[in-house]
């Protein structure tokens, strides 16, 4: 059978996702990772449904409510953010803060469950879904805490349970690098996953609500006006990941340049003293280690000016004046880490 196109997942959250009539998409990827039987209730706004030209593309996210009244956010995220998992944190803070009204008993917390679709590496690691809560453990045993809850079952008569505090209380969070799938089938959630790799439901795939997934997701039931809108998405979604690459090859490029001329130049005058052969020889090696560097700093230089803007003075004198191949990129790896440009100068300056 004919593959048939599907629409990214990213775009039919932001459009037909958000219809009442498509929840049951929604549940079948939910219901897949979380092994229950989910139903979607209603969808709400969250934090990060902006508009600035660079998260719209970048970042798209959904909230949900299901029937038990948990409060789940689905995001997917298309580029690295050094702070990402701190921004994820601030999410479901944010949910919890936000749903509890002054005067409300602390029992009346909104559970909240966090799923990141990631296509890209976020750190180290040989799984492709990871899973993350809160847990009290034993300083010195390493043994979890116990906590039961009283529950009254008649006018006279009540029991303690034990609570799942992890599950019940603190927000969850799951991370689901797509990159990194197989494309194994082994579960549900990983049919889901193949989707959301390759755009495509083979016809063998059973899991919960994939076949009402394949029949809305179809590229070919988007009408004329639907389709140039999400090939504008395509084209801007494609454009906002490749500006760090074409920073870095840009800058490689000039560096190489550069570094050829130099290369040339130094290597007619050594030529002109100890011979042609050797002065070439001599002139390319230090042409190519120049243009390396400067290379390596163009490069730095662009990416910096990417995330932060404009770059101070300061910071573009000391990064010039770096010499030190080793140097540059040990600061290249690390200013991956800094939130903001003061931050980034103390890095340089110690």
């Amino acid at each position: 059978m004919k593959k048939q196109k599907l629409i990214r997942f990213d775009w039919a959250i932001k459009t037909i996702l958000r219809d009442k009539t498509n929840f049951d998409v929604l549940e079948g990827l939910l219901s897949a990772l979380l092994k229950d039987n989910i139903t979607v209730l209603r969808i709400l706004e969250s934090e990060s449904n902006q508009d600035t030209p660079r998260q719209k593309f970048n970042r798209v996210d959904i909230m949900v409510v299901d029937s038990q009244g948990t409060y789940m956010i689905i995001e997917i995220q298309n580029e690295h953010e050094c702070d990402y998992l701190e921004r994820l944190l601030f999410g479901t803070s944010t949910v919890i803060v936000q749903n509890l009204d002054i005067g409300q008993s602390f029992s009346e917390l909104k559970k909240v469950i966090s799923i990141s679709i990631q296509y890209f590496n976020l750190g180290l690691g040989d799984d492709y879904i990871y899973y993350g809560a809160t847990c009290f453990r034993g300083l010195h045993t390493n043994k979890p805490l116990v906590v039961r809850k009283k529950d009254k079952i008649s006018d006279k008569k009540y029991v303690f349970k034990e609570r799942d505090i992890s599950r019940e209380i603190f927000p969850e969070y799951y991370l689901i690098n797509v990159e990194r799938f197989s494309d194994q089938i082994n579960s549900d959630i990983d049919e889901w996953i193949y989707m959301l790799k390759h755009e495509d439901i083979p016809e063998d795939f059973k899991s919960k609500n994939i076949e009402k997934a394949r029949q809305k997701l179809l590229l070919t039931q988007m009408s004329e006006i639907e389709r140039k809108e999400y090939d504008k998405y395509l084209i801007n979604t494609v454009r906002d990941q490749d500006m760090i690459q074409t920073a870095r090859d840009e800058g490689m490029l000039k560096g190489i340049e550069k570094g050829e001329k130099i290369g040339l130049e130094k290597g007619e005058k050594i030529g002109l003293e100890k011979g042609e052969k050797i002065g070439l020889e001599k002139g390319e090696k230090m042409g190519r280690e120049k243009g390396e560097k400067e290379g390596m700093i163009q490069m730095l230089l662009l990416s910096l000016n990417a995330r932060f803007g404009n770059l101070s003075k300061e910071i573009e004198y000391q990064i010039n004046s770096l010499d030190n191949p080793d140097m540059i990129r040990n600061l290249i790896s690390q200013s991956f880490t800094c939130k903001d440009q003061k931050q980034l100068l103390s890095l340089i300056t110690h």
